[in-house]
């Protein structure tokens, strides 16, 4: 047993005495994590080598294996010599999670001293490790981030009849023997960069970066990850020489922002979304740098076993969502994070500093080795960097002014340059196969220009078998009769077209005069790009000037899809569910106006799959307002769509939103909602007592003096309004609901209740005064609901809360001309401030003791 192999280790250490880790990781089994087709014991797993200074200076060597760290102490270390032989004694088995551990064993404890991580990656064994072991021989390959190669640990026939623990460990000649890998075994930690004798001491680095950030006079302004917005780069078609410039490499991988404040470290995508616990060897190397707080810029890779960034199997690691997937694929296909820049260090503002100082400060805080690298870069000599690129295949350059500071946006002053020229566009139809070829001849691709969707070409080579039948089979789950785009598209009843889902990146060798792409090739999908991000750009010059301020963007909402049908029985579709939001846009938009605004998306109507989305893309257009806050229940900042005009509340129903879920505060009020809300549910009570007990809470407000207003919910159930005027707090909105939802059920105990779960209602009405609360959210008046008939949430009169009343009459179809006739009946909702301690009074004198 696992347990059993860690006894030893366990015995020698006390876990309230010192730092080091003692409760064993959960066990990969092998056959899940071989690849396919392989034997289970070649699958890559977890190495590391920490330097330890106990009583002695000493390496310890640990490769993971059946669950446990099988460890050898190493006197004098490893080395990329395969002249030399280096002793090896095995010593006890250690934690999986021991791999990571660095920091100081207090004195008076076993092993007493500072540890650092000095390596880690994964080790492939060569000959299966079970059967070799008890042999006295193990041969293997390590892909680490300083040592690299193949290695052999023996021992001999002398050693084994004598000292059963006294191995022997050497480098095998390869690519990565000699003093080329010396050069890679540098001293310090993979994780902070100390030394030991820097850990040991305790270190001085960031008291020295203050002192450089002062002396550059950087503002003293904190800056957090998720307020900055990247730079961008603009396109350049050949690189030049110029001084004054910088030149990087193009990373083939996804642009990340990672932030350390005190010891949680934060990973965030392009797009601002999470992405800490996907990439977690990445965030643990953040949060061993020694620094209290920073926010750094870089582009996340993987590498394959010739160090090459390998954007497949990045994308892998990308997709995966189960925890223990994450945990083994890190080790397996370790990320690393290639920084660029350095935006934000303690309470310093570096985005103003010119690049050239953001660099060299940013050198000095990162290790010379480990998942966290320096991205170096090569001053003037553009057009010989390219050609070494080139050589290389490598994927591009990016040219970067010297003394340019740190704007949000695409910049002249960041350029890239591809080797071979390729750009990303959206799939919007395929070709027929022709002769032996499966799956589709083409691919038809489309980008975006001024915002619509124009025809750029088609792709038919760069496709594998397996690519042409698997993408053709995705692709036909979403056929549709027309193409989704404007420009050439070639006519034929042959061709098929599809919604426009899917990003592919397509090599080419330059734009036709008709705007079409010349010889381009496939390269592959791009799950991380949205559709709304491909966008067709022109090249940039290398001495362009920064551009003078735009006006102010066109409000232009670019339709799509409006004859697909979202109620099945009605035939209602997405132009029908728009042109309503477009009718009652003038009663509506009071009601949305400067609140966060919650949408519940169906792309395929109601039949078809659903989400709710609270936090706003970051490809939406830059007209469109959001509001940046705080939710409780994601414990994070959230972009909120804010709905004040007519543009965005179209731009939201071509996205497919049919519900509008609003908060019952305003923006620049957040604390202090606009209305109490009582809602009465039936969940299969009567409808005829919703009606009685919505008229006794009209009742109980005249007798408080308080003005009501009635509205179906769109459903089942009826919504009581009371207007605030932003005078009560959500907790002091919620208190009056609930008095006034206790004393109607204490009056009507036969059809009321106040019960949560439905199970304990006994079939009465769920007087819900639940929804007073700080981002709780209500259907908002005049939104239509995924139901059948698209039923509309109405406000009503009184008078028409009676007996007669059926919520279902009220439809995308009769509701416009009912407002044109009636007007709207919510109209003092908003208006009205009752004086409320007088209305509070008249209630206490009804509550019952």
């Amino acid at each position: 047993m696992k347990g059993g192999k860690l006894e030893r280790y366990r015995r020698k250490r006390s876990a309230d005495r010192t730092p080091e880790p003692f409760s064993p990781a959960p066990e990969t089994p092998a056959a899940e994590a071989a690849a396919a087709g392989a034997p289970a014991w070649k699958r890559p797993r977890l190495f590391c080598v920490q330097k330890h200074h106990a009583r002695r200076l000493h390496y310890d060597f640990r490769l993971e294996l059946g669950g446990v760290l099988r460890s050898w102490a190493v006197p004098r270390g490893l080395t990329a010599d395969p002249r030399e032989k280096r002793l090896a004694v095995e010593v006890e088995d250690h934690p999986v999670e021991y791999a990571d551990f660095e920091g100081v064993i207090p004195e008076g404890n076993y092993g007493a001293g500072a540890v650092i991580v000095w390596d880690r990656g994964v080790w492939i064994p060569n000959e299966d490790p079970e059967a070799t072991l008890p042999q006295g021989k193990l041969s293997f390959e390590l892909r680490g981030h300083k040592l690299r190669g193949v290695f052999h640990l023996f021992r001999t026939k002398k050693q084994q009849q004598s000292n059963q623990n006294e191995w022997l460990l050497i480098k095998k000649p390869d690519e990565w023997a000699g003093a080329e890998g010396e050069r890679a075994l540098t001293p310090e930690s993979i994780y902070s960069g100390l030394t030991l004798e820097e850990l040991e001491a305790g270190t001085q680095r960031a008291g020295h970066v203050r002192e450089e950030l002062e002396r550059l006079q950087a503002p003293r302004r904190p800056v957090a990850a998720d307020k900055v917005e990247l730079m961008l780069a603009e396109q350049r078609d050949a690189p030049f020489t110029a001084p004054g410039w910088l030149f990087e490499l193009k990373y083939d991988g996804y642009r990340l922002l990672a932030e350390k404040d005190g010891d949680a470290a934060r990973l965030l995508f392009r797009r601002g979304s999470e992405a800490t616990a996907v990439f977690p060897e990445i965030a643990r190397a953040v949060s061993g740098l020694p620094f209290a707080r920073f926010v750094l810029d870089g582009e996340v890779v993987v590498l394959d076993g010739d160090a090459r960034p390998r954007f497949q199997l990045l994308q892998q690691r990308a997709l995966l969502q189960r925890s223990a997937d994450i945990a083994r694929a890190s080790g397996e296909l370790p990320a690393t994070l290639y920084v660029f820049d350095l935006v934000g260090f303690e309470d310093f503002d570096l985005r103003p500093l010119p690049l050239v100082e953001r660099k060299r400060l940013l050198r000095g805080i990162l290790p010379r080795r480990g998942p966290l690298r320096y991205a170096d870069h090569v001053a003037e000599q553009g057009e010989a960097f390219y050609g070494e690129v080139a050589r290389l295949r490598l994927e591009g350059l990016l040219a970067k002014r010297a003394d340019s500071s740190y704007r949000g946006g695409r910049s002249p002053h960041w350029l890239k340059v591809r080797v071979d020229r390729s750009d990303d566009f959206v799939v919007v139809g395929m070709s027929p196969p022709e002769g032996l070829r499966t799956g589709f001849g083409a691919l038809h691709v489309a980008t975006h220009v001024d915002g619509a969707l124009v025809y750029a070409g088609r792709v038919g080579s760069g496709f594998d078998e397996k690519e042409l039948r698997e993408s053709a089979a995705r692709l036909l789950a979403f056929r549709r009769a027309t193409p989704a785009c404007a420009g050439p598209v070639p006519k034929g009843s042959e061709q098929l077209w599809v919604e426009p889902r899917e990003v592919v990146e397509v090599r080419y060798k330059e734009w036709t005069g008709d705007h079409l792409l010349r010889q381009p090739v496939f390269l592959r999908f791009r799950d991380d790009k949205r559709p709304e991000e491909c966008v067709r750009e022109e090249p940039a010059k290398a001495e362009a000037t920064p551009p003078a301020s735009s006006p102010a963007p066109e409000r232009r909402v670019p339709f799509s899809n409006l004859d697909k049908v979202f109620w099945p029985e009605e035939g209602y579709t997405k132009g029908d569910l728009i042109e309503f939001y477009r009718a009652v846009a003038p009663w509506l938009l009071p009601f949305l106006k400067d609140r966060p605004l919650v949408l519940t998306r169906y792309p395929d109507g109601i039949g078809g799959k659903n989400f709710f989305q609270k936090d706003a893309p970051g490809f939406v257009p830059e007209w469109i307002r959001t509001e940046r806050m705080w939710s409780e229940n994601a414990q994070r900042e959230i972009d909120y769509f804010v709905c004040d005009d007519l543009e965005t509340l179209l731009y939201l129903a071509n996205l497919g939103t049919i519900p509008l879920h609003i908060w019952s505060s305003r923006v620049r009020t957040l604390q202090n909602p606009d209305w109490t809300i009582l809602d009465f549910d039936p969940k299969g009570a009567p409808f005829e007592h919703v009606v009685r007990l919505a008229r006794e809470a009209r009742a109980l407000c005249d007798a408080m003096e308080l003005p009501s207003f009635p509205k179906t919910s769109g459903a089942t159930g009826l919504h009581v309004l009371i207007p605030l005027g932003r005078q009560l707090t959500y907790e002091q909105s919620r208190s009056l609901a609930e008095l006034l939802a206790r004393v109607i059920t204490a009056r009507h105990p036969d059809i009321a209740t106040v019960a949560r779960n439905p199970a304990s209602r006994g079939g009465k009405v769920y007087v819900d005064f639940l929804q007073n609360g700080h981002g709780r959210l209500l259907v908002a008046p005049y939104s239509v609901r995924p139901r059948p008939g698209a039923t509309v949430s109405t406000p009503l009169a009184w008078s028409e809360v009676s007996k007669a009343l059926d919520p279902a009459r009220f439809t995308i179809r009769t509701l416009p001309p009912r407002l044109e006739k009636k007007g709207d009946l919510l109209a003092g909702l908003l208006a009205k401030a009752p004086d409320l301690g007088r209305a509070l009074a008249r209630l206490a004198a009804l509550v019952p003791e």
